[in-house]
């Protein structure tokens, strides 16, 4: 018997699949089009769009910049409104086996605020690489709870926990466990 985590998380990537298709043909894109954009093969995007396989963040993520969205705007996209208490059971989780990512939206994107609070966890030796920001200029503050993240955004940065660092994202960036615990961070994301 499923659990009823496992069966929500099943309905967000149907959600998230169909969404991914709507804003494609909304721009009157191919396949191949949106292939061109991303890097993406065109057989990947096909399955995404059919939610014959879940994206991994590295996917998400040029997905995300060819839409001009932040993961989370898009991941909110599929979600009902959020209230304004977000309580720990309505927060959605989005896990990435592949990558070993884990991805709560602790207070999702909601209309008429630029700032959201995510909480990542990377497995020892996850070693996650994007090609940019969604959004250029998007301002990040990273907070390490537990164990040691390392950042490169204008440079390669040992954050330990209790330590913040913060920057605006214009480029590439990399986020690195090197372990050798799970490191949890707080990631508080605010729009240009």
């Amino acid at each position: 018997m499923r659990s009823t985590g496992e069966v929500e998380s099943e309905g967000v990537e149907a959600r998230l699949a169909g969404r991914l298709a709507e804003l494609r043909v909304a721009r009157g894109w191919s396949l191949d089009e949106l292939a061109r954009r991303t890097g993406i093969s065109r057989s990947t995007l096909s399955r995404l769009e059919r939610a014959e396989i879940s994206p991994t963040a590295t996917l998400l993520n040029r997905l995300c910049a060819a839409y001009e969205r932040t993961m989370s705007r898009l991941l909110a996209e599929v979600e009902s409104e959020p209230p304004q208490l977000v309580g720990a059971a309505q927060q959605a989780v989005w896990h990435d086996e592949s990558s070993g990512f884990t991805r709560r939206s602790v207070s999702p994107p909601h209309p008429g605020l630029r700032g959201e609070v995510v909480e990542g966890v990377l497995r020892p030796g996850a070693d996650i690489s994007y090609d940019g920001p969604a959004v250029p200029g998007l301002e990040q503050h990273i907070w390490v709870l537990d164990g040691v993240l390392e950042v490169t955004a204008g440079g390669v940065h040992r954050v330990s926990a209790g330590d913040c660092l913060r920057f605006r994202l214009w480029g590439r960036s990399r986020f690195r466990n090197p372990g050798p615990d799970p490191v949890r961070y707080a990631l508080v994301v605010v729009l240009p």
